[in-house]
């Protein structure tokens, strides 16, 4: 493809919260985007689930109006709109009626912890307990994945069951259930996933890279409902009729973690960190599988192409880091609006010796305790509003620095890339990183250097990044190329404590989170 030609590729970013289409340029500035918020259902205590049709109208009304926009400042995506990347939220997972296109229950969300009992029990009856399928899948069992989200619907969904049965029912995650439809449902679908979003379901042997017959069986889940697994960089079909971009090739497809990878273009040795409803940590380790010893994750960063080398990754998962102040607007009405938790907590110095733990459902990584509950301890009549803002802050840093400790523990000096001074870096992506206090609090915490780029929004930017690639209209040597990816337009923060107080403040963050074990079954 000429240099000189025009060329957009668009992004559809569907996250946990929102529905965004983004179209950006061959210079990968955005040049329309609109976004749309869909409901969340709290059925139950510890249960979030998804509309899934109400999803799938989300990202039509995206579609429509950010082609509108950026046609209307003079753009012409229409002729010259090349690929659509798509990025999701992981593990949320949707089964539905091949037949009809029905969802047959609510979207399980990602963070939904309904699946506990059953992950106690496969613990109890397996031999491995509850690392059984890590050497597999190099996940633990827990509520996060979607296997124990399908076992659930299998065990108390009619529906599910008859159509199962029938050979009526797809299983997906929440790219899948898109890519369907966007291809032509009912009317020949494509029942596809790629790499990374299997790679989170339990399912999927990491080194294979195709869903693992012995765990199928071991947990009783009919091969004939799951998707085919694709690179995350190839054409995968083409947006059928009814939709706003009709016959634009699908040729993208990665979850939110690992696009904001590839937008960060993070290379072996490398970490990021995406601040969102959750926070996800995830360190490139090359085509090296590390399995870890320290809690973590071991996943695919990126495959980008169906005869490239996959690169792994180390993964901290993070539960609750925006969702805490959602919390702190919504439950408890301390703020009115997210940005404002800023200038309330600037009005303090220190949190007073207020420590909050937010495990609301749990805590994942790297604990994985799904029986701990939130606390907030420290609390003096002296301790006032801005003291817990300011500790809900440092929560997800405290947080991020656990995940980073034993990701150094994991993959060692040799593993972690550094820079000409000796520094690690962590590059910062994510909608609460436009917090200048929660990025600085998060190098003192860290006592290595913060790095914020100027498009905050990497998940979109990683999602077109695949799509662009595999239609040529970007080379991998032109997303990786810049040595100096640290660039001017980037923001950097630098530790402004000494290691005696930062010493001080990690030991009495681990006191807090000690009390949080074993809350879950505190009488009502």
């Amino acid at each position: 493809m000429s240099k000189n030609e025009p060329a957009f590729v668009a992004s559809l970013d569907q996250g946990t919260t929102s529905t965004r289409f983004i179209i950006y340029d061959r210079q990968a500035r955005s040049v329309g985007s609109h976004q749309v918020e869909f409901t969340q259902f709290y059925p139950e205590a510890g249960w979030v689930e998804h509309d899934a049709m109400e999803i799938l109208e989300s990202v039509r009304v995206c579609m429509a109006k950010a082609v509108d926009k950026a046609t209307a400042d003079g753009h012409n995506v229409d002729g010259a709109l090349k690929a659509i990347g798509l990025t999701n939220q992981r593990e949320t997972t949707v089964l539905w009626s091949k037949s009809t296109g029905a969802p047959l229950y609510n979207a399980i969300v990602w963070m939904d912890a309904r699946t506990s009992s059953i992950c106690r029990k496969l613990e109890k009856d397996l031999s491995g307990g509850r690392t059984h399928f890590v050497q597999t899948c190099g996940l633990p069992i827990s509520t996060y994945f979607s296997a124990l989200k399908v076992l659930w619907l299998m065990e108390n969904v009619d529906a599910v069951k008859q159509a199962i049965e029938k050979g009526d029912a797809l299983f997906g995650t929440i790219d899948t259930w898109l890519i369907w439809n966007l291809t032509g449902g009912v009317k020949g679908g494509l029942h596809v996933t790629d790499v990374s979003n299997a790679s989170r379901t339990m399912l999927m042997n990491i080194k294979t890279l195709d869903w693992d017959k012995l765990t199928l069986e071991t947990l009783g889940i009919p091969a004939g409902i799951l998707p085919k697994i694709v690179s995350n960089s190839e054409i995968i079909g083409n947006v059928g009729k009814g939709w706003p971009v009709t016959g634009l090739p699908i040729a993208g497809c990665l979850g939110d973690q690992h696009a904001a990878m590839l937008g960060q273009a993070c290379r072996k040795g490398e970490a990021k960190s995406t601040y969102g409803t959750g926070a996800f940590i995830l360190l490139n380790t090359g085509e090296d599988v590390i399995q870890s010893k320290h809690g973590l994750l071991t996943t695919l960063a990126f495959k980008l192409g169906p005869k490239a080398p996959t690169n792994y990754a180390l993964e901290g998962s993070i539960a609750i880091a925006g969702a805490a102040v959602q919390w702190l607007r919504d439950s408890l009405g301390i703020i009115s609006s997210a940005s404002e938790i800023e200038e309330l907590a600037k009005q303090v110095e220190s949190t007073g010796g207020v420590y909050f733990v937010p495990a609301f459902n749990g805590l994942f990584a790297p604990w994985w305790r799904d029986d701990a509950r939130g606390v907030c301890i420290g609390i003096t009549r002296f301790t006032n509003k801005a003291h817990i803002a300011r500790a809900v802050l440092e929560s997800m840093c405290f947080q991020v620095k656990d995940v980073l400790e034993s990701m150094h523990k994991d993959a060692g000096e040799k593993g972690e890339h550094r820079n000409a001074k000796g520094e690690f870096l962590l590059r910062v992506d994510g909608g609460a990183t436009v917090n200048n206090l929660l990025m600085q609090s998060q190098a003192d915490l860290l006592g290595c250097p913060v790095v914020r780029p100027a498009d905050i929004e990497t998940t979109a930017l990683g999602a077109a990044y695949a799509a662009g690639l595999a239609v040529g209209v970007w080379k991998e040597e032109e997303i990786f190329a810049s040595e100096e990816k640290v660039k001017m337009t980037d923001t950097i923060f630098r530790p402004l404590i000494d290691e005696n107080l930062r010493k001080k403040k990690v030991d009495s963050w681990c006191k807090a989170v000690e009390r949080t074990f074993g809350l879950a079954d505190l009488s009502i």
